[in-house]
This record gives structure tokens, C-alpha cells and sequence, in this order.
């Protein structure tokens, strides 16, 4: 029979101060927002598309689809096959890390003793196949470390302790059947067989577009309606602190309606609080009213009950949000809106709708937009956030940000 925790244990646990450490680095909390004046020296990505950062110290790991790269006050062009690393401070391109990835990187996840994972559509060094771990000091593969991906591509990563936590389209890893959702032994990639936790049901390809973790539990959302058998419309907590992981009884309707008829899956970026209180979604799917979450990001409580629902939304009234980044002090959200506060519009700017191009910031509490407003061209939209203590790393397919030139990656610092 399958088991389900009792709601109240599992929180207790999941927010106790012994378990409450962020398993993902990027859990950083701000006491303000960032400014809205980006940092002079971050690299340039001369083509294609960012996907995703990971840090490590100092090092800014960069994965995305592109081939050249070049440092800020520099016309020397860097060939770097869709991913590369530069210094957080001085912005310069490490010339010891350069992998050669021959496909899209989606994913990246700061390892220990100064490595790197990446995940995404590659063959890279060392027969890696969608997902590898690579030294920084020369980008080479980690010896011991092999996890190929089969059926499909890799979309997400969470390093959390021993445990490396891998979601996206694939069947297989290795010669394990896992169904767009795995744990790894992060040292050596072997798949963990207590961890079988799988996402089922509805239309077409199931495919996990994001995760988040905080303690002992696992946020997950993409393409699926059912997480082991159970009622979880794309979105789910699995808690990963048991001996046998298994999904919470926290649920919600939120995102059962479909945007439209050919549009079931909408939920694209996912993002805990600093202490675990709550978490974030963002949605693409077009304008679909007030009383959908398509195109919209909304908070949700971790400690909320059965048949959970929003604290807030705030919709874009038409235009995709696909990154979000919660540090306390703001919520930012990313995509290619040009609008937030927009519950009313349908690719119009309705009654109260604030202009907030390409990037904008939410008040955690209230779900309304903060002032905060640098700008950025909106292109298809913002892939990557990363919160540092020194501020906000984002990643894109555009060359303008805060009314500057920072061609797909930019930093806006916390003065």
C-alpha cells in the first residue's frame, strides 16, 4: 500500500531548525532589492541562448546554446561550446575551463570539491550522455562519476547532500527505468533504487520542468498529473527525507484547467523562499483571465493543508513567465512580458497594469509589483536566475538590460 507522511510530521521536520538548510546554494536571502543598475563586468555570450548558472566560490558556471563568448572591455572573441566560467568580481573568462559539450546545456548544479554538474541534450568527454560532472580547474570529466541519460533530454538539477536529483523527458538513466524523475549517488551517478517516486497521466511527453528543495522536501513541476498514482496536477512535494521518498499529502487544483485545448502543461519556473515557507511558480499559456494561472507566477504555502490555493497571483495578461528567484526582500520573476499586475488584460495592458519589460520584482507578501524596474529586451525571455549574496545573476537571449549592453548574461548587484 502506498504510504503518505501526515502533513504536520513531514513540516515539522522539513522546517525544524536542524533540517532547515538549503540543499540548493542558490537559496540566498537579501534584506532589499537589488539595484537596478547592472554590474560593468560580466562576459558577453555572443549568440544563442543562457540557460542556467551555477557558483562555486568565485566561479560563475554559464550553460546554454551558444559558441562565443567575450569579456567586457575586451574584443577578443573565446570559442565556448554551450558552457563556460568566469570570475564573479572581475568578469574574466576562465581560460582552463573549456569543455566541449556538442549540444544545449539546461541544467547546472555546483558539486563539491570544486566540480560542476550539467545536464541537457549533449554527448560531451568521457562518453557523457545528457548529464556530467566536470572539474573546474581544466573542465575535465570527474572519474567514477557516469549517468547517461536515454529517451529524452535533462531540464533540471538539484544537488541535495549525497543526493543528486535529476528531472526532464528522459526514460532511463543508465539501465534504470526512471520516467522524467531520478535520484543519483552524486559521487557516482548510480541510480538510487529507494527513490522511485514517478510522475504519470495525462497528454503526451511526461517531462519535469523544474525542481526546488528545501530540506527534506522536494518541490517538482512539469508535464505530468499524477506523481506515484496520486492526484498532483504539475505540480507536487515529494519528501525526500524518508527512507522510502514518497509524495506529500500537500496538493492543489491550481493548475488542472488548461490554458487552452492544445495547451495542458504551462508551469515552466519554480522557486522556494530562503526559510522554506513557501514556494513560487511561474506559467506560460497565454492570457487566460483572472481565474487561470496561465502566464501568471503565484505563491503557495509549504505548510498549507489539502487542496492548497494560491496566497497571491500576479498575472502578465498574455506573455510567458519562465524563471523565478525568491530571496525574501523580492520575488523576480522573468520571461517576455511587458506587463505585471495584469488580471485582466489579454495582450492588452488592462486596468492597473504596470509596465515591466522582459524582468520584473514581486512583494513577496502582497503579490503586487515592487517598483523595481531596469528594464530588458524582451526576446524570448530570461532562462536563468541565480541569487548570490552579492546579488542577482540572469541569464537570456537578449543583449539589453537595465538600458545597457550585456549580451545574455547580467548581473544587477546588492548595494
Amino acid at each position: 500500500m502506498r504510504r503518505v507522511l501526515p502533513v504536520a510530521a513531514l513540516l515539522a521536520g522539513a522546517l525544524s531548525p536542524v533540517l532547515a538548510v538549503p540543499a540548493d546554494a542558490g537559496l540566498v536571502p537579501h534584506d532589499r532589492v537589488v539595484s537596478t543598475d547592472p554590474v560593468a563586468t560580466t562576459p558577453h555570450v555572443l549568440d544563442g541562448i543562457v540557460n542556467a548558472f551555477a557558483v562555486y566560490g568565485r566561479t560563475v558556471v554559464v550553460g546554454g546554446s551558444f559558441s562565443r563568448v567575450r569579456e567586457a572591455g575586451s574584443a577578443a572573441k573565446l570559442r565556448r561550446s554551450n558552457i563556460f566560467a568566469f570570475d564573479l568580481l572581475t568578469g574574466r573568462v576562465d581560460r582552463h575551463f573549456s569543455p566541449r559539450l556538442d549540444g544545449a546545456v539546461s541544467a547546472l548544479a555546483a558539486g563539491p570539491d570544486a566540480t560542476v554538474y550539467a545536464g541537457g541534450s549533449f554527448y560531451g568527454p568521457g562518453r557523457a550522455m545528457g548529464l556530467t560532472r566536470l572539474r573546474l580547474a581544466d573542465g575535465a570529466p570527474v572519474p567514477g562519476f557516469a549517468a547517461p541519460v536515454r529517451g529524452g533530454d535533462v531540464s533540471t538539477l538539484v544537488l541535495a547532500g549525497p543526493h543528486l536529483y535529476v528531472g526532464g523527458d528522459f526514460a532511463a538513466v543508465g539501465r534504470s527505468t526512471r520516467p522524467a524523475l531520478a535520484r543519483l549517488d552524486a559521487a557516482t551517478g548510480a541510480v538510487d533504487p529507494a527513490f522511485t517516486v514517478t510522475p504519470g497521466g495525462g497528454l503526451g511527453t511526461l517531462k519535469v520542468h523544474a525542481m526546488a528543495a528545501y530540506g527534506r522536501v522536494l518541490a517538482v513541476i512539469g508535464s505530468f498529473t499524477t506523481l506515484d498514482g496520486l492526484r498532483r496536477p504539475q505540480v507536487g512535494l515529494i519528501d525526500v527525507g524518508a527512507p522510502k521518498p514518497a509524495v506529500t499529502p500537500w496538493r492543489t487544483d491550481a493548475y488542472a484547467a488548461r490554458c487552452r485545448d492544445d495547451f495542458p502543461y504551462y508551469v515552466r519556473g519554480l522557486d522556494f523562499s530562503p526559510d522554506g515557507r513557501y514556494f513560487v511558480v511561474v506559467t506560460t499559456g497565454g492570457a487566460g483571465g483572472a481565474r487561470k494561472l496561465c502566464d501568471s507566477a503565484a505563491r503557495f504555502e509549504t505548510t498549507a493543508r489539502d487542496a492548497a490555493r494560491p496566497t497571491w497571483v500576479n498575472h502578465t495578461g498574455g506573455d510567458s513567465l519562465y524563471s523565478v528567484a525568491v530571496t525574501g526582500a523580492a520575488v523576480y520573476v522573468g520571461g517576455h512580458q511587458r506587463w505585471l499586475d495584469n488580471p485582466r488584460g489579454k495582450d492588452t495592458a488592462g486596468p492597473g497594469a504596470v509596465a515591466r519589460p522582459g524582468i520584473g520584482a514581486i512583494d513577496p507578501v502582497t503579490g503586487r509589483a515592487l517598483p523595481w524596474n531596469p528594464t530588458r529586451e524582451r526576446g524570448i525571455g530570461v532562462k536563468a536566475f541565480l541569487v548570490d549574496k552579492g546579488g542577482l545573476l540572469v541569464g537570456s537571449d537578449t543583449t539589453r538590460l537595465g538600458h545597457e549592453y550585456h549580451a545574455r548574461v547580467g548581473m544587477f548587484p546588492l548595494f
